[in-house]
């Protein structure tokens, strides 16, 4: 059996759809998921046990999707079993957001159990490779890409934002801790700009594979840009009908693209 440990935001929702069958989906208290109904609640105070939960419900997969924040730990609150995971579970929450869920993937699969990336428990969210939309990509868009891939890349290595802006030989934006959404919500407007987004190098993808969906092209669209890239088969698109439709009906390309070597 699949279990979700699900966050906020449309992912899990998106996942869920794509499922070939139904499965059990779970939330942390601190950050239950707000687009989806949870089975079950867990704290952090109870990982332990939870994980114990988990197996006796013959789960054997997990996939995390969702933004989750950093939850805070009350030691009056732990019980036996979560003490045993302390040490590591405080050390997650000192590290930067891949460590912190290389760890938490460690916890998962100390405890017996398989963790699938959201690509992988539902591959129909990564699309082909290609220009997806009517509008094209000129010879201005993929000098541009090339840029992208290269910021992109660099802020990836310093485990900052998974994407950025680019207008001409310009770096217009790179996003930050407040999110692809906010960074898009910010732009001024950038005539013929591209949005570029990838994971970042080495990134531990069964846990935190980008995302776009239709917040993104109603950013792209709203900054004037000429269009959206994404890596192929590193970014996952939600809802993609409805996003190709909007970027059709605002003359956007969008193109996934196959990364720099």
């Amino acid at each position: 059996m699949l279990a979700l440990i699900a966050g906020q935001g449309d992912l899990p929702r998106a996942v869920i759809e794509a499922l070939p069958e139904p499965a059990l989906v779970c939330g942390m208290e601190s950050s239950p998921p707000d687009r989806v109904a949870a089975d079950h609640l867990f704290r952090i105070e109870k990982l332990g046990t939870f994980l114990r939960w988990l197996k006796a419900q013959g789960v054997t997969r997990v996939c995390m999707c969702g933004a989750v924040g950093r939850p805070e730990i009350r030691a009056s609150r732990l019980d036996v079993p979560t003490l045993l995971l302390l040490p590591k579970i405080l050390r997650a929450l000192k590290r930067g957001d891949d460590g912190a869920l290389r760890i938490v993937i460690g916890l998962l699969e100390d405890a017996g159990l398989e963790v699938v990336g959201a690509h992988e428990a539902a591959p129909a969210l990564l699309p082909e490779t290609g220009v997806l939309t009517q509008a094209r990509p000129g010879t201005e868009a993929a000098q541009m890409a090339t840029l992208a891939d290269a910021v992109s890349h660099r802020q990836g290595l310093e485990d900052l934002g998974q994407c950025c802006v680019i207008s001409g030989d310009q770096v217009v934006a790179q996003e930050d801790a407040r999110g692809t959404d906010a960074m898009l919500g910010a732009l001024p407007p950038v005539p013929g700009g591209l949005f570029y987004k990838a994971p970042k190098p080495g990134q531990e993808r069964r846990a935190d594979l980008p995302v776009i969906g239709p917040n993104t092209a109603v950013g792209a669209i709203r900054a004037g840009l000429a269009g959206i890239v994404i890596e192929a088969q590193g970014v996952m698109v939600l809802d993609r009908a409805a996003v190709i439709e909007m970027l059709d009906a605002a003359g956007l390309f969008l193109w996934v693209r196959e990364r720099d070597a």
